[in-house]
C-alpha cells in the first residue's frame, strides 16, 4: 500500500489553499537535498521523509504530458521526528553526567520518500558532504557515529543497502509482539471474519505470509486480502483510480466489519481516498462503518488538499503504536518553535507553510492577494492529522534511539580501549572508531529514560517494547482525539500481556456505540453445532441442531459432545440435567405395595402352615404325605419373604442371594408338587388287584424327587456363583433420565437356566397332574394341582416378555409380581379348598370322606 500511496501522491492536484485564499508556487519546483545540521564532536545522522515531489495534474481528466510539472508537497505531521531528534540531543548535551566534555551533533537529511533521495541522503551521512566522493572521509572534525533511519520499511530497505556494507546498527522492535496482540484484540472482541489491506510488496507479502497461518490457527478467517497495486506510467491513472475505488467497494459490501491495514506511515491518506475514489467513480453508494486495526507504522497524517476532506472513514480506529510517554519540557520545545529561531533548520519553512497555508513573502515568485506566514502561527493549534505537539509513537522511538547510542558511546569511553587517544585541546575523542565497534555496547544498553521508561535490548539485539493501542476519535469540527485504551506488554505477567478497556472505545457512528460484530456467519446458539459450508472458509458455516443423545454447551461449537454418565441432554440439548438415581425403593408406593403384598401372603402361608400343624392328625392332612405338605408350605412361605430381596438399594449380598434364593425355593417348592402328584398317580395305580405299585410307594420316593430335583437347581446355581456372580451395577442406557441401581446378573445364560429347570419342573407336574384329573376325587388333588400349574406356567411364561419390555425399577416389580402371582396360585389352589375343610367344615375332615367314592 505504500507504493500505491506514495505514486498517488505524484499524481494528486496542485495544492491550493482554499481556506486561505493563497493561490502561490515555491520558486525552486526542484529544491536542493534538505538538511537540519548542528555540529559536534560526534554526530548523528538522520533521515526523514518529509517532503514529496508530486505531479500537476487534474483527476479524471485527458492531460497532455506537457502540463505536468513538479511540486513540494510537505508531509507536516513528520515535522515532529525532526524536532524529536534535535531535542533528545538538546538534553543530552545538557546533561553533564552524560558524555560530560562530549557535544553531540547531528545531521539530519529528506529522504522525498524515493529510492533516490534515499540513497543520497545515506551517502552524505557516511561520507564527506557535498563532495560526492563514496568509501571517502576527508573532513575528520565531525565523526559519524549512529544512523537514525526511517520510519517506513522500504525506506529503510534502501538505507540498509548502504548501511549494511560497514556494518552500522540498526534498531528495530519485535513484530511478533504487534502481531500476537492483533490476535489478542481480534479474539477478545471475536472478529473472526476480517480483512487484510496492505501494500503489493515484500513487506506486504512478508506480513500475509505471517499472520494468514498465526490467525487461521486461533480460528479467524479472511474476507478479502487486498494490496494496493504500483501504478508506473499516466497512461494507467484512471485505471488506478478505478482499482481504488473497488478496493473500497469490495471492504463496503463484504460482511467483514474489522479490517487489519499494514503499510506505511503515508497509508492513512490512502485510506481516506477510498470513499472519494468510489464517490468520484459512481461504483457503489453503499456506506458501512468499518473497524479499522491500524499497525504500529502508521500515523494519522494528512496533506493539504485533504484539510477539509471528511475523516468519519476512519473515526473510531483502533491503532496499535509502539509504547510512548511524553518527555518532560518536549512539549515546551515544541511550541516556542519558530522560523526566526530555527537556525540551520532547512525544513521548517516548507513545513509552515504547508501546515498553516500560507506562504513567506520571499518565496514567491511574484506579489499575489492572500495570506503570508507571520511566523509566529501557534502549532498547538493545529489539527492532530497535521501536527502534534504531544510526542507519538514514532518520535518516542527516535527519542530513545539517540539516548540509546549516547549510552553506549559513554560506555565505549568509559570502558578505556586502546584506541582512545587525545585531542588537540585535551579533549578525549576515538578518532579510529569504526561503526562496527558499537554493536556490542548497544546490546548491551540498558537505561531508563527521562519519561521513567527501561529502554533495553534482548538476547537478539531487538529493542524490548511494548505497544500501546490507541482509539482515535474525531469530532465535528475535525479535531482529533487519541484516546489509550489498551496495551501489549512483552514483560507482564502471562495473563497481562494483553489488555484492552472495552469501555473506553469509541465505535464509528455507524454502530450506534454498540460493539461491532465481524462474522461471516451467526453464531450457532447452545444446542446447535457448526457445519461448514463446501467451498467456504471454515469461518462460514450453517447451524444444525445437535443429534440426539449430544449436547453444545456453548456458542459456535464445532461438534456437539455427550453427557457425562451421571447426566442427559435437557429438552434444548444445551445443558446435561443430572440424572436422579433410581431403585425399587420401599419409600414409593410401589415398592410399599408388593412389600404388602409379600408379608400378608407370608402370612396367610403362616396361617395355613400353623392350621395344618394344628390338626396334623386328621385325616385331610396325613393324606398324600404330610411331611410334603409341611415342605410345601414352607417353601412357598419363603417364597412369599425372597420377594422382598428384590426391594430396596441393591447391595452385594442381596445381589448374591436375590436369584439363587428365588430359584432353589421355588425348584423345592414345585418339587414338592411334583413329589405329591407322583404319589397320587402311584396311590391310584397301586390299589389295581397284582399291582406291584406298592413297591414304590413310601416316603422315600417323595423325598428322593424333592431332595434330587431341587439339588440340581442348586447345582446350577453354585456354578452361577463361582464363575460369575451377580454383583451390584448402574444402568445408564435404559432410562434417559435416570441412574438405574440394578444387580447385575453377571451371566444371563445362568439366570434363564435358573427359570428354564423351574419351567421343566412345572411342565412336568403339569403333565403328571393333567394326566390324573379324572382319577377319583377321595384319591387324588390331581386337580387342584393341575389348576396351580397351569397358573404356575401362565405367570411365568408372560413373565419374560414382560420382563424383557420393562426398564429400570419396574423390570424388578415384573419379577416380584411373578414370584408373588405364582406362589399365590400354588397356595390358593392347592391349599385352599383344604383349609377351608379344616377351619369352616371339619365335619367333612373324616376317613369315610376322604375315601368314599364318587357313584
Amino acid at each position: 500500500m505504500g507504493i500505491l500511496v506514495a505514486f498517488l501522491l505524484i499524481l494528486l492536484p496542485p495544492m491550493a489553499c482554499k481556506d486561505h485564499t493563497v493561490n502561490c508556487r515555491v520558486k525552486d519546483p526542484q529544491p536542493p537535498l534538505q538538511d537540519y545540521q548542528q555540529p559536534g564532536d560526534f554526530f548523528i545522522g538522520g533521515i526523514v521523509s518529509q517532503s514529496i515531489i508530486i505531479s500537476n495534474f487534474i483527476p479524471f481528466t485527458e492531460v497532455p504530458p506537457q502540463t505536468l510539472h513538479e511540486e513540494l508537497l510537505v508531509v507536516t505531521k513528520n515535522y515532529q521526528h525532526i524536532l524529536t531528534l534535535a531535542f533528545a540531543i538538546k538534553e543530552i548535551n545538557e546533561n553533564p553526567q552524560l558524555l560530560p566534555n562530549i557535544t553531540l551533533g547531528f545531521r539530519i537529511y529528506d529522504s522525498y520518500f524515493t529510492a533516490k533521495g534515499t540513497y543520497h541522503a545515506t551517502m552524505l551521512l557516511i561520507f564527506t558532504p557535498w563532495k560526492h566522493l563514496p568509501n571517502y572521509k576527508c573532513d575528520i572534525q565531525e565523526n559519524l557515529i549512529a544512523v537514525i533511519g526511517g520510519l517506513d520499511p522500504l525506506t529503510s530497505l534502501h538505507m540498509a543497502t548502504v548501511l549494511d556494507i560497514y556494518k552500522i546498527p540498526q534498531m528495530t522492535p519485535q513484530e511478533a509482539i504487534q502481531y500476537a496482540g492483533i490476535l489478542s484484540l481480534l479474539l477478545h472482541f471475536k472478529w473472526i471474519w476480517i480483512g487484510i489491506l496492505t501494500s503489493n510488496d515484500e513487506y506486504g507479502d512478508r506480513f500475509v505470509q505471517t499472520v494468514f497461518p498465526l490467525f487461521s490457527q486461533s480460528g479467524i478467517c479472511f474476507a478479502f486480502i487486498e494490496r494496493s497495486h504500483k501504478q508506473t506510467i499516466v497512461s494507467e491513472i484512471n485505471n488506478m483510480f478505478t482499482q481504488g475505488a473497488k478496493i473500497h467497494d469490495k471492504i463496503i459490501e463484504s460482511k467483514a466489519n474489522a479490517v487489519v491495514a499494514y503499510a506505511e506511515s503515508l497509508a492513512v491518506v490512502f485510506l481516506r481516498w477510498l470513499s472519494y475514489l468510489s464517490e468520484q467513480q459512481h461504483v457503489t453508494n453503499k456506506e458501512k462503518g468499518i473497524v479499522w486495526i491500524l499497525t504500529a507504522q502508521m500515523e494519522l497524517t494528512s496533506i493539504t488538499y485533504q484539510r477539509t476532506w471528511s475523516i468519519d472513514i476512519i473515526h473510531g480506529a483502533l491503532s496499535f503504536s509502539i509504547h510512548s510517554k511524553d518527555p518532560s519540557g518536549f512539549q515546551h520545545y515544541v511550541e516556542n518553535r519558530k522560523p526566526l529561531n530555527a537556525k540551520g533548520d532547512g525544513f521548517i519553512l516548507d513545513f509552515w507553510q504547508h501546515a498553516f497555508g500560507c506562504i513567506f513573502a520571499n518565496r514567491v515568485t511574484e506579489r499575489l492577494d492572500g495570506d503570508f506566514c507571520t511566523g509566529e502561527e501557534k502549532l498547538e493549534s493545529l489539527p492532530g492529522p497535521f501536527f502534534e505537539t504531544r510526542m507519538i509513537g514514532h518520535s518516542y522511538s527516535i527519542y530513545n534511539a539517540v539516548y540509546a547510542v549516547a549510552y553506549a558511546l559513554q560506555t565505549m569511553f568509559s570502558s578505556r580501549l586502546p584506541y582512545r587517544a587525545m585531542g588537540a585541546e585535551g579533549g578525549q575523542k576515538l578518532w579510529n572508531l569504526q561503526f562496527w565497534q558499537s554493536h556490542h555496547f548497544l546490546r548491551r544498553v540498558s537505561f531508563n529514560n527521562s519519561a521513567g521508561d527501561q529502554v533495553s535490548f534482548d538476547q537478539n539485539g531487538e529493542l524490548v517494547a511494548g505497544f500501546d493501542i490507541f482509539n482515535w476519535i474525531f469530532s465535528s469540527n475535525q479535531s482529533f482525539h487519541r484516546v489509550k485504551v489498551g496495551q501489549v506488554d512483552p514483560q507482564g505477567l502471562l495473563d497481562n500481556v494483553f489488555s484492552i478497556n472495552e469501555s473506553a472505545i469509541t465505535w464509528h457512528s455507524w454502530f450506534n456505540q454498540a460493539k461491532p460484530h465481524s462474522v461471516c456467519s451467526e453464531s450457532c446458539r447452545p444446542g446447535f453445532s457448526k457445519k461448514v459450508k463446501e467451498g467456504d472458509p471454515f469461518c462460514c458455516y450453517d447451524c444444525i441442531p445437535c443429534p440426539e443423545g449430544k449436547i453444545s454447551i456453548q456458542h459456535d461449537m464445532n461438534d456437539c459432545s455427550k453427557c457425562s454418565d451421571v447426566s442427559y441432554p435437557s429438552k434444548n440439548q444445551d445443558s446435561c440435567v443430572p440424572r436422579l438415581t433410581s431403585f425399587l425403593s420401599y419409600k414409593e408406593p410401589l415398592g410399599v405395595a408388593l412389600a404388602f403384598f409379600a408379608l400378608f401372603s407370608s402370612l396367610i402361608t403362616a396361617l395355613v402352615l400353623a392350621a395344618f400343624l394344628k390338626h396334623r392328625s386328621t385325616p385331610i392332612v396325613k393324606a398324600n404325605n404330610r411331611g410334603l405338605t409341611y415342605t410345601l408350605l414352607v417353601s412357598l412361605l419363603l417364597c412369599f419373604l425372597c420377594s422382598l430381596l428384590f426391594i430396596g438399594q441393591p447391595q452385594k449380598v442381596t445381589c448374591l442371594l436375590r436369584q439363587t434364593a428365588f430359584g432353589i425355593i421355588f425348584s423345592v417348592a414345585v418339587s414338592c408338587v411334583l413329589a405329591k402328584t407322583t404319589t397320587v398317580v402311584l396311590a391310584f395305580m397301586a390299589t389295581r388287584p397284582g399291582s406291584s405299585m406298592r413297591n414304590w410307594l413310601g416316603k422315600s420316593l417323595a423325598n428322593s424327587i424333592v431332595l434330587s430335583c431341587s439339588f440340581i437347581q442348586a447345582g446350577i446355581c453354585f456354578v452361577w456363583l463361582v464363575t460369575s456372580p451377580p454383583f451390584p451395577d448402574v444402568d445408564i442406557h435404559s432410562v434417559r433420565e435416570e441412574l438405574i441401581l440394578e444387580c447385575n446378573e453377571g451371566s444371563l445364560t445362568f439366570f434363564y437356566c435358573v427359570l428354564g429347570y423351574m419351567g421343566f419342573l412345572a411342565i412336568i407336574s403339569f403333565s403328571v397332574a393333567f394326566l390324573a384329573r379324572k382319577l377319583p376325587d377321595s384319591f387324588n388333588e390331581a386337580k387342584f394341582i393341575t389348576f396351580s400349574m397351569l397358573v404356575f406356567c401362565s405367570v411365568w411364561l408372560s413373565f419374560i416378555p414382560s420382563y424383557l419390555s420393562s426398564k429400570g425399577k419396574y423390570m424388578v416389580a415384573v419379577e416380584i409380581f411373578s414370584i408373588l402371582a405364582s406362589s399365590a396360585g400354588l397356595l390358593g389352589c392347592i391349599f385352599a379348598p383344604k383349609f377351608y375343610i379344616i377351619v369352616l367344615r371339619p365335619e367333612l375332615n373324616n376317613r369315610e370322606q376322604i375315601i368314599r367314592r364318587k357313584a
